[in-house]
């Protein structure tokens, strides 16, 4: 489903289906244009569950994700009416668009899996996952994520542009009109699926060494570790917290379930080490200047830890 829909794009895909076995979020972040929203519909379109697309503006208000209460004049009462985050895929569509208030809403429920309407508490649907898309800071009319919120997507991946040969297949398909069609469901995996996948990754084995290296990158990243990193505090003023190894760890073992096996490999953690760490380093105001990117820096660290 999602060759059909995007051209090239290859390692977003891998990331897509990694974070939906590990049962987690995904912010995608490019220009316009390199198919954020196509690739997330893509992946709702496979599975079989409800899917809710919200296009967040800046009057977007909390209550018309999560829901509101309505007075029923008949009866006299109030009637709960759920917002479109109660859904199995929710695609957030320019999400740094949002205001704060409607940002921290959204990702509240992100996190705690359930929304508090009127009083009452409603759970959200198993599996959930968020895709969100977002275009750079630099875009006119942008609220940016705030660090501590943007610490709760599971992944963030920044779409490139295609390659020449690539784009001329974008330029076939939209003459022979497969990109302009309408788009159908196909819903070739089902939630039940879905479940047992995320079920599965629980089992996956992570060798104490393998978590001792995990733990050894993340402390890296803060400035400390086995083999800290020359003059990393200059650049990096916030290191990856404890959740970011909670990641690394989680998406090594779906990883490692994706490639057919039952245990973690070094490999697995550093396979998508980009994605899990970028959006959870904070660089200092030099490193900004001076045009340092958060994928030097993991880099350096992967680089100083040695692999087990």
């Amino acid at each position: 489903v999602f060759q059909s829909r995007v051209v090239g794009q290859e390692n977003l895909r891998l990331s897509l289906l990694t974070a939906l076995a590990a049962g987690g979020h995904v912010l995608l972040e490019s220009v316009p244009g390199l198919a954020k929203t196509t690739a997330a519909s893509a992946l709702a379109s496979s599975i079989t569950g409800s899917f809710a697309r919200i296009q967040c503006t800046p009057d977007l208000m909390p209550n018309d994700i999560i829901g509101t209460q309505i007075f029923n004049y008949g009866s006299g009462t109030f009637t709960t009416q759920l917002g479109p985050v109660h859904a199995n895929v929710v695609l957030l569509d320019e999400i740094n668009r949002s205001s704060a208030k409607t940002q921290s809403a959204m990702l509240e429920a992100m996190q705690e899996r359930q929304t508090s309407i009127g009083g009452e508490v409603h759970r959200l649907p198993e599996p959930f996952m968020v895709l969100a898309t977002q275009n750079p800071i630099e875009e006119e009319g942008t609220y940016v994520l705030p660090e501590a919120q943007m610490d709760r997507f599971l992944m963030k991946e920044i779409l490139t542009y295609p390659r020449p040969a690539e784009e001329h297949e974008i330029l076939d398909r939209s003459t022979a009109g497969s990109l302009t069609g309408p788009r159908e469901a196909v819903g070739t995996v089902s939630l039940e699926d879905v479940r047992f996948l995320q079920q599965m990754v629980d089992q996956v084995y992570v060798d104490p060494a393998v978590k001792r290296y995990i733990i050894d990158l993340v402390f890296t990243t803060r400035g400390s570790g086995p083999r800290p990193v020359p003059n990393l505090t200059q650049s990096v003023r916030v290191g990856a917290s404890p959740r970011g190894s909670l990641a690394l760890m989680r998406v090594g073992q779906a990883h490692a379930l994706l490639h057919g096996r039952d245990y973690v490999t070094p490999d697995d953690v550093r396979a998508l080490r980009y994605g899990v760490l970028r959006h959870r380093l904070v660089l200092t105001f030099d490193a900004l200047a001076s045009g340092i990117r958060p994928e030097q820096i993991i880099d350096a660290v992967f680089h100083a830890v040695p692999m087990p």
